[in-house]
């Protein structure tokens, strides 16, 4: 990772780039073998677009087991296995991740029947676009503040409609190896809803060790990160759901506070103890519960 990250509230910037933080691959997968995963998962991206268009006109928990068998034929095509941690609860609410990869909701959208929060821009992308609408996506425009309070009453009522969605606060990828600050605005929405708060924490890896091949960060392109993630073999993603949290009478920057440590110390102990994700101090009511 390469310096701070440009303070910015509602777009914040990473630190991490191409240049600083991705490494090669511990094994690199061979030309046949790349050809053969980029050409699957351009038949499972094609056979999504008319799928997506179903989708979108069948029942909510169809919807998402829907998007859910999609993610995990593509991260399959991809040759990207998907570890769930032992223990690992349930998920209803809203769950809340670290940023890694554009790959992030998808794994999330495999293990969990789910709904994405996605930024505005998405829905403009050539099939991407489709494909995220069709999974019943909800959408944040970061470009006009006035609406954000529209978007978390959205996100409340689909987590009144027993809808979980996920979410990721941080606002922007990291590389794997460092995280970014919760942004506390979509905690309001599980306060509002009654909801419950599910901290995930997502761990790529080689072999034992943290893997940066499926980071987009900086001036990465989604094709570069394609194929980077491509040619690696025994590229894994670790997803643990940590416990919920009751939302009671915590405010949203209580939630986000809570929710960011937990999973900034579950991803710390898969780096080795080296301080490289610089855990904040929580506020002397929620370090007992964090602890919990």
């Amino acid at each position: 990772m390469n310096g701070a990250a440009q303070a910015n509230p509602w777009r914040p910037v990473g630190p991490c780039s191409t240049a600083a933080c991705v490494t090669g691959p511990a094994v690199a997968a061979g030309p046949l073998r790349r050809a053969a995963r980029l050409s699957a998962a351009l038949l499972v991206i094609l056979a999504g677009i008319p799928v997506s268009l179903a989708a979108c006109r069948t029942p909510a928990r169809l919807r998402a087991a829907i998007t859910r068998a999609w993610a995990r034929l593509l991260l399959r095509a991809l040759g990207i296995r998907v570890v769930v941690a032992p223990g690992t609860p349930g998920a209803e609410g809203l769950v809340v991740a670290n940023h890694i990869s554009w790959l992030d909701p998808l794994v999330l959208a495999a293990m969990v029947p789910s709904r994405p929060l996605a930024k505005r821009e998405i829905a403009g992308w050539p099939v991407v676009g489709r494909l995220v609408a069709g999974s019943g996506a909800l959408f944040i425009d970061r470009e006009r503040l006035y609406a954000l309070p529209a978007t978390v009453a959205a996100v409340a009522g689909a987590l009144r409609a027993g809808d979980t969605v996920v979410a990721f606060p941080e606002g922007t990828t990291w590389c794997g190896r460092g995280m970014g600050r919760f942004r506390p605005a979509v905690f309001q929405a599980a306060i509002d809803a009654g909801a419950a708060v599910v901290p995930a924490a997502l761990w790529y890896h080689e072999g034992a060790a943290t893997s940066t091949r499926a980071c987009y960060v900086g001036d990465d392109s989604l094709l570069a990160s394609l194929l980077r993630v491509a040619a690696t073999r025994g590229l894994a993603v670790e997803v643990t759901l940590l416990d919920p949290i009751r939302p009671a009478a915590a405010d949203r920057a209580a939630l986000a506070v809570l929710a960011e440590a937990r999973i900034r110390t579950h991803v710390l102990d898969h780096t080795h103890g080296t301080g490289a994700l610089g855990a904040p101090s929580l506020p002397r009511s929620l370090a007992r519960a964090s602890r919990s």
